[in-house]
């Protein structure tokens, strides 16, 4: 099978990318590295009558410190991710999960924006975006509006995107003194999708936990917060009780589907096994 015949478009500003979607009926796609859409085409699984390729505006690129936020293009590539310094410091959970993403020929095109308006419920990036709290800058005709990334991911393969809108940066709180974080994922293979991967990021004061953010995917329709274990977590120090009550109540919040291969209640397993030698780690680092 192959794409049906579409129209191609290659805008140089985000507003004439904008007004060509609109032109389009809205019967339109967006693409920058492809790397989703070009397999989605040829097995018409979408099949738009215009495609209008972001590639090359200049304005989607770049990484830069604001404040208190540290803003990331949409096309940042995936290496790029891997390796730029402000996303190593200021957004670990990207830079631990980078190596982990597909293999390299797919990570020298994938761009994060693409992944994340994806939503794949496997993919890391989604779920790294939800742990560190990130927000989401969508901009449309009619201006521009920051969605939280807890109110982003709304079902399998569905965000908060609005037709015609365009994702164009992630911005992420800095990290700071008392944060630590952790990443890990389960695969048959490097390069695989995760059987189930989970991201970290805990707030420390002194010895105990003040905010938690556990996410784990590949374990339900979208990135899901282990908000039962981050709970108990709270005001507690982190110390192996703590881990093995998190360890407790983490398979309530997961909503595996049925899978021959790996069925649910292994995929629980894996997410307690996860969670338990991420948070040791983390408790290692403070020790």
């Amino acid at each position: 099978m192959k794409a049906r015949a579409f129209s191609y478009a290659r805008p140089s500003t985000v507003m004439e990318a904008l007004e060509a979607f609109a032109d389009s009926g809205e019967d339109a796609s967006y693409i920058a590295g492809g790397q989703s859409l070009v397999p989605a085409l040829a097995l018409r699984l979408q099949a738009p009558q215009l495609l209008i390729d972001i590639a090359h505006i200049e304005a989607l690129r770049g990484v830069e410190l604001q404040g208190d936020w540290l803003r990331i293009g949409a096309l940042t590539r995936h290496c790029e991710v891997l390796t730029d310094p402000l996303i190593a410091r200021h957004a670990p959970l990207y830079h631990a999960a980078a190596p982990h993403v597909a293999h390299p020929a797919i990570r020298n095109r994938g761009t994060i924006g693409g992944s994340i308006s994806h939503s794949d419920p496997a993919s890391e990036f989604p779920a790294m975006t939800l742990a560190m709290g990130a927000e989401l800058e969508l901009v449309s005709r009619t201006g521009t509006r920051r969605v939280a990334a807890d109110d982003f991911f709304i079902d399998l393969f569905q965000t908060a995107i609005e037709p015609g809108e365009l994702l164009v940066a992630i911005h992420v709180p800095v990290i700071r003194p008392g944060h630590r974080w952790a990443f890990r994922e389960f695969a048959r293979r490097r390069g695989d999708y995760a059987l189930v991967g989970c991201g970290i990021l805990v707030e420390v004061a002194g010895d105990l936990v003040e905010q938690a953010r556990i996410v784990f995917f590949s374990v339900g329709n979208t990135p899901l917060r282990a908000r039962q274990a981050e709970q108990c977590l709270i005001g507690k120090r982190l110390d192996e009780a703590a881990v093995a009550a998190a360890q407790a109540l983490v398979g309530g919040d997961l909503d595996p589907s049925e899978d021959e291969h790996v069925p649910p209640a292994m995929k629980r397993h894996l997410a307690r096994v996860l969670l338990g030698r991420l948070l040791g780690q983390i408790m290692r680092h403070d020790s």
